[in-house]
C-alpha cells in the first residue's frame, strides 16, 4: 500500500508562473513541509509546522482524484511545496501517467528521490545568500543525477534579490553548466502591500544586469504569476 502524501492544497486550472514552463496550463498540488526556512518565502502555510493541522494526508489515488475533477482532460501537474521532494510522490506520478498526465517538481536541491526519473520536468532551485540558507553542493549534483537515464528534463532556476544573489547565480553556472539556468527576480512583497512598479522595476535592474555583461547563457523571468494576482493564494 502506497505511504499517503500530506497535502496542503490542490487548485486549478492555473498557469505555471515561473521557471521554464512558465505560462504553461496546470493543476498545482502543493504539498505540506519543507527542510528550510528562506526569509522571504511566499508560502509559509506549506512550511510552518504550526500549519499542520490544515494539511491532510491523501492517498495517491485520492490526490489523482481530485486532480482529474480539475481538470477532465490529461494537463501538466505542479508539484510543490514547501518541499515536495520530502513526500512520497512516486506513485501518484505512474498513476497520472497511466493516465496521460506530466508531472513537474521544483525542489531546492536538498533531498533526492528515486522517483525524480520517473518525472517529467525536474526544476532544482537552490536558495541564494537572501534566503538565509547554505548550499549543500553534493546534495544539489545527487538531485541532478537522481533524474538522469530516462526522459526527465532537469533545468536549474536562482531566485534573484540583490548582487550577492547575482553572483551566487554565476557560481551555480560554473558548477553544473550542462543545465538550462533560468534567473528570476524575487518577490519583495510577501507580508506586505503588493507594488508593482517595484517588481518591474526589479525586473529591469535584472535584465540590464544580464545584457551588461553579455551573460547570454541565461533565461531572465519575472513571477508571471504575481505580476497577475500579486500575492494571492490558490491562482
Amino acid at each position: 500500500m502506497s505511504k499517503p502524501i500530506s497535502v496542503c492544497e490542490c487548485f486549478g486550472i492555473t498557469i505555471q508562473g515561473e521557471g521554464a514552463l512558465i505560462g504553461k496550463p496546470t493543476v498545482f498540488v502543493r504539498t505540506g513541509g519543507c527542510d528550510y526556512r528562506c526569509s522571504w518565502c511566499d508560502s509559509l502555510y506549506a512550511v510552518l509546522p504550526e500549519h499542520r493541522e490544515e494539511w491532510t494526508k491523501q492517498s495517491p489515488e485520492e490526490i489523482f482524484a481530485k486532480v482529474q475533477e480539475l481538470s477532465p482532460e490529461p494537463i501538466m501537474v505542479t508539484l510543490s511545496g514547501g518541499n515536495p521532494a520530502m513526500q512520497p510522490l512516486g506513485p501518484l506520478i505512474d498513476l497520472g501517467h497511466e493516465h496521460g498526465y506530466t508531472f513537474c517538481i521544483e525542489t531546492q536541491g536538498t533531498i533526492f528521490q528515486p522517483w525524480f526519473a520517473n518525472l517529467d520536468y525536474l526544476t532544482i532551485s537552490p536558495k541564494p545568500p537572501s534566503s538565509g540558507m547554505d548550499t549543500n553542493w553534493k546534495k544539489l549534483e545527487r538531485c541532478c543525477e537522481a533524474a538522469k537515464g530516462k526522459s526527465c528534463t532537469v533545468v536549474l532556476k536562482v531566485v534573484i534579490f540583490d548582487d550577492l544573489d547575482y553572483g551566487y547565480a554565476h557560481e551555480v553556472a560554473t558548477r553544473f553548466p550542462e543545465y538550462p539556468l533560468y534567473l528570476q527576480t524575487g518577490n519583495e512583497n510577501v507580508g506586505a502591500g503588493f507594488s508593482l512598479e517595484q517588481v518591474l522595476g526589479k525586473t529591469r535592474w535584472l535584465v540590464e544586469k544580464v545584457a551588461a555583461e553579455h551573460w547570454n547563457s541565461v533565461t531572465v523571468l519575472p513571477q508571471f504569476h504575481t505580476l497577475l494576482w500579486s500575492n494571492t493564494r490558490g491562482v
